[in-house]
């Protein structure tokens, strides 16, 4: 796999952003929560847990978008970034389950929260392997 030297890590930054943004929304208590009846009968929230990890999926495959990485080389990453992000995903259910006050451990979320990271690889395999490495800009 070729090394990613030529990527800043200022280019993660927001990634980085919205790591932070899902951790303190997985310790806010539970109380805290907006509920709706109607939302809470279509299981709205496992919507919004595989929007929540597919954009920070799609987020920490972006700085790959434009360099010479090869195709192949990519992918690899967007499959690497893919599973630790579904890793990632059954740790907030971890903490949710022992830490987070009001919480609860629902193996469910963690498949949306999958999911959305596979959703997440799927784009990035895609979209984000078009260019030919050759015209893009390091």
């Amino acid at each position: 796999m070729q090394p990613l030297r030529k990527i800043k890590a200022i280019n993660f930054l927001p990634a980085v952003i919205w790591f932070g943004v899902v951790l303190t929304l997985i310790w806010l208590p539970g109380h805290d929560i907006p509920h709706s009846d109607f939302l809470f009968k279509i299981d709205f929230d496992k919507f919004v847990h595989a929007g929540i990890f597919g954009l920070l999926a799609v987020l920490f495959c972006w700085p790959l978008y434009k360099t010479a990485v090869s195709r192949k080389n990519k992918i690899t990453y967007f499959l690497i970034i893919a599973l630790l992000t579904c890793g990632f995903g059954y740790c907030t259910e971890l903490i949710q389950k022992y830490w987070a006050e009001g919480r609860s451990y629902d193996l469910m979320d963690w498949l949306a929260d999958s999911i959305g990271a596979a959703g997440a690889f799927i784009f990035c395999r895609i979209y984000f392997t078009r260019l030919p490495t050759d015209n893009v800009a390091s």
